[in-house]
């Protein structure tokens, strides 16, 4: 998810897509754990999200 497309949600929207993506991000690390994950760059890919995510929340708290 690209940041113009992250823009365009709702704050709302935004804090349920990283509460979800924590989510994921914590069943990712549970498979590196057990040996069972097959793309070990989907950590990062879902960190970087997380991060364009809180940086937009937090573009919106200071134009306030």
């Amino acid at each position: 998810m690209k940041v113009n497309e992250i823009r365009k949600l709702s704050t709302e929207e935004i804090l349920t897509k990283i509460n979800e993506s924590k989510e994921e991000l914590f069943n990712l690390r549970f498979q590196q754990a057990t040996g069972n994950l097959e793309k070990p760059s989907q950590i990062k890919e879902l960190r970087h999200q997380i991060a364009r995510l809180k940086t937009v929340l937090r573009e919106r708290e200071l134009e306030k």
